[in-house]
């Protein structure tokens, strides 16, 4: 496949047709022409034109000689989509884009996207923040009473490796990193994040537990759980969706384990994994921040978290730190001063 996927989108209404084409791009895929029926030119029904047509029809019976027409003469396949798109602030959007992009997964692959991690720069962050007084009788190590789901995708590995560089020691913090990569480059990316800063990194394997001042990366080739002991436990399965690991599926099982003691972060990515449980997560009380669109690779995936209204805080991966070291700050100081002397 010529990378990335090369599609074609046909609609009757403009509307839907600008809807269609920025699900698409949003997902990393090339939309080489969008036109209603009667423009479309026969030259794109050419073989090796595109790899896909995307077709939504309000009325099928009026355009039925055309449908016949595009159905003898396309050599590229054809996806019908099955309903009109909601508008992107409807609530019913994220499950609607996920829907269209497993089909274009099926159909033409994922698109091909590349994740430099050797071009990661090796610099000192410009902001180092320095370890809070109520931060100096944490233990590394201790079983975490705070977790924290960050959410990556193309861009994010440099976005999440400035956000831990700026973090201080002995962050009472467990996080748990669900990046969209190729299983192959996960001891990799693991070297890369924990250089040069206070978070020790690791791949969050079945069996291994999560910590404080630690950030596991979830595994790509089975979905895991996370129990409220801190192990981490594979559901026997494949991540759900197009993608692995799903940032949906991880924020889902963190919020099971740990209740109200989480949060989430998306951070730079394509499409909008993470749309569908940052929401839940967000209306049983947890925060969910995103990093900045002017900061990102590619904003779409924290965007379309953004568009859900359940973003509490958006800024960049040094804000982000800034905000989740006083956040925690806070809630040990409230804590300390609900504790009756002894």
């Amino acid at each position: 496949m010529t990378a990335p996927g090369r599609v074609g989108v046909i609609a009757d209404s403009t509307l839907q047709g600008h809807l269609l084409s920025s699900a698409v791009k949003g997902q990393g895929y090339q939309v080489v022409v969008n036109t209603d029926p009667e423009a479309l030119e026969k030259r794109w029904l050419d073989e090796g034109a595109l790899d896909l047509w995307v077709v939504d029809l309000s009325s099928e019976d009026r355009w039925q000689a055309f449908l016949d027409n595009l159905l003898e003469d396309a050599a590229a396949p054809i996806l019908f989509c099955d309903g009109q798109a909601p508008a992107r602030t409807d609530a019913r959007y994220p499950k609607w884009e996920r829907r269209l992009v497993t089909k274009l997964v099926d159909y033409i692959g994922k698109p091909a996207v590349e994740e430099r991690l050797d071009v990661i720069p090796q610099r000192p962050p410009q902001v180092k923040i320095p370890t809070p007084r109520e931060f100096e009788t944490i233990r590394p190590g201790d079983r975490p009473k705070r977790v924290w789901v960050l959410g990556a995708s193309l861009g994010g590995p440099a976005a999440v490796k400035l956000f831990l560089d700026c973090l201080p020691a002995n962050l009472p913090v467990a996080f748990v990193l669900a990046q969209h990569i190729d299983g192959s480059f996960l001891d990799t990316l693991c070297g890369v994040l924990g250089r040069d800063n206070n978070i020790h990194c690791k791949v969050g394997v079945d069996g291994s537990a999560l910590r404080h001042g630690e950030l596991a990366i979830a595994p790509v080739e089975y979905a895991v759980k996370f129990r409220h002991d801190g192990r981490i436990q594979s559901t026997g399965q494949a991540w759900e969706g197009p993608y692995a690991p799903s940032i949906d599926q991880v924020i889902q099982h963190v919020g099971e384990g740990y209740g109200n003691a989480c949060g989430a972060i998306l951070f730079s990515g394509m499409g909008n994994d993470g749309a569908i449980a940052a929401p839940r997560l967000a209306a049983s009380g947890c925060p969910v921040w995103a990093q900045s669109a002017d900061t990102c690779a590619v904003s779409s995936q924290p965007d379309s978290v953004r568009e859900t209204g359940c973003v509490s805080y958006s800024g960049s991966p040094e804000q982000l730190a800034l905000q989740l070291v006083e956040r925690v700050r806070r809630e040990l100081k409230n804590a300390s001063s609900l504790t009756p002397d002894a």
